[in-house]
């Protein structure tokens, strides 16, 4: 059957993402009713990743406590806005502005590490990453003066934004879409911790020994961290190591890499499998993030994704001043009163976890997909988009009711337990609905998954600092309610977009790829 000129094909068995010969796999019966996870046969392909289970949950876990220190180090520095202000002598628009160049150097700087990364490897880019990190908190820790902190505040965003697209990349490197789910509740924990325990932590910080300690604080966590990962952490990259049966050269190994056997790590022996090496290495390109944005489906989920985070951020980053003006809280009673979106965040992680792999496989019965386990599926013939965003869009409409909800309880100054009960579903709804987005654009990017990650991060923290900049402003004029109003009819007048990718986005992109093959046949002599 032919739609919009595309011929739609009978979807593939199972493919390690460009590997295709000698696949013997036979496909399900959509309605069978046999669990697709068990049907693994004894084919030829090799596994997606030599590490087992257990190995896999550890990697990710690691790869996302360092992803933990960039929205910690955003967060943890709102409690002591105030003080700032008064030691350097500025009014707090202008410390909000230290919030706003963060955001945008949170957006720029994945897009080269993420490049580097995707290429190189992993491991390079961590260390590249943590070593701008930790000079920048010391520097911020000794500096005395507002442009000290506002330069130093940009490099210091430099260095830990890298961490969120790497670890992203981690993930995929490890782990099929068909699972891709259940390792999102790893992946996410330092995202959403960082938002969680940081206005926490710099509010005790900076009520007994003052906001230089923020920074110290920082520095002693990103040490500990960086340890870890110079020890224990393995190079993950597929440019690299293929499936991970392909050693890196030596200065790219963990330390303990050289005091164990291969056995106690790997879940399969096997040779070096260099058919797992996914792609030639080439110049690292930051502006290849860019062009993702030009694709139309990829273009239209990166757009939304930004809008729906410029909404988070504008209620995140007004909150401190609302509890200020509202209840008279000091720093410490304001941290934990982030307390309850954080913890909405990470409840997220989970739930969203679960129902994207339930969905896939569900995709995948009515599709006629057979799915193996640690083989990658291909997704040139199966309808990716309308997995993922069947999960989205209805939590983008109850996230929407939620921030409606929140600004009203705010305006008309009830009990603090009505802000805070909406604030945790706001984090819940918003946290799960930008995270399918943000694994449906690396499901569909897998071979570049850290640049798509910093794709994803770029346009999120421009508009996200647009929103922080703007955010107060708007308040002061037509008020908190009205303000979250607007954020909603933002996002609802936004979600047809989304709606035309379920539609239209698996078409575009076997579109895309039959253009692409047309100039690779032409080139080909």
């Amino acid at each position: 059957m032919q739609e919009g000129g595309v011929t739609e094909k009978r979807p593939p068995l199972v493919s390690n993402e460009g590997n295709t010969e000698n696949n013997t796999s036979q496909p399900i019966q959509p309605d069978s009713g046999v669990d697709l996870e068990v049907q693994t046969e004894n084919g030829s392909l090799p596994p997606y990743s030599i590490l087992p289970n257990g190995g896999k949950a550890f990697v990710i876990v690691a790869g996302s406590f360092a992803a933990l220190i960039s929205p910690l180090s955003s967060s943890i520095y709102l409690p002591a806005l105030d003080s700032l202000s008064r030691d350097m002598n500025v009014s707090v628009s202008l410390i909000n502005l230290t919030i706003t160049t963060y955001l945008i150097f949170q957006g720029l700087a994945p897009s080269f590490i993420g490049s580097f990364s995707d290429i190189h490897g992993r491991r390079p880019a961590y260390i590249i990453s943590f070593t701008i990190y930790l000079g920048a908190n010391i520097g911020l820790a000794l500096q005395n003066n507002y442009v000290a902190l506002m330069i130093l505040r940009c490099i210091q965003s430099s260095g830990s934004s890298g961490t969120v697209a790497l670890g992203s990349a981690v993930m995929a490197d490890l782990s099929t879409r068909a699972e891709r789910g259940k390792y999102i509740g790893y992946a996410g924990i330092g995202l959403a911790l960082g938002p969680t325990l940081g206005p926490v932590i710099g509010g005790l910080l900076d009520h007994y020994l003052g906001w230089r300690s923020i920074f110290w604080f920082l520095v002693i966590l990103s040490g500990v961290c960086f340890v870890v990962i110079l020890i224990a952490f393995p190079e993950t990259c597929r440019a690299v190591v293929g499936n991970g049966s392909v050693p890196p050269a030596s200065w790219n190994r963990p330390l303990w890499a050289f005091c164990v056997r291969r056995s106690q790590f790997c879940d399969e022996q096997r040779a070096a499998d260099y058919t797992t090496i996914q792609q030639l290495k080439r110049r690292p390109n930051p502006i290849s993030a860019l062009f993702l944005a030009t694709q139309k489906g990829t273009g239209l989920v990166l757009m939304y994704g930004a809008l729906l985070y410029a909404g988070y951020m504008a209620v995140i980053s007004t909150l401190s001043t609302q509890l200020t003006s509202r209840f008279g809280f000091n720093s410490i009673q304001v941290g934990l009163c982030y307390l309850p979106m954080g913890m909405g965040s990470i409840s997220s992680r989970w739930l969203v976890g679960r129902l994207l792999d339930w969905n896939f496989h569900r995709e995948a019965r009515l599709q006629g997909m057979t799915i193996q386990k640690n083989r990658q599926q291909e997704i040139e013939n199966f309808n990716i988009e309308r997995a993922r965003l069947a999960i989205t869009i209805p939590l983008i409409y109850l996230a929407s009711l939620c921030i409606i909800a929140y600004g009203w309880v705010m305006q008309y100054r009830t009990a603090l337990s009505g802000p805070l009960v909406m604030l945790f579903f706001t984090g819940l709804t918003t946290t799960s609905a930008f995270s399918t987005l943000s694994i449906l654009v690396v499901d569909i990017h897998y071979q570049s998954a850290a640049t798509t990650a910093a794709a994803s991060n770029l346009f999120r923290c421009l508009l996200g600092a647009g929103a922080t900049a703007v955010a107060s402003p708007l308040i002061g004029a037509i008020g908190i309610g009205w303000t979250a109003t607007f954020i909603a009819g933002l996002w609802a007048l936004g979600s047809p977009a989304l709606w035309i990718v379920f539609q239209q986005g698996y078409r575009w992109r076997q579109k895309l790829a039959n253009k692409e093959q047309r100039k690779l046949d032409q080139s080909t002599p």
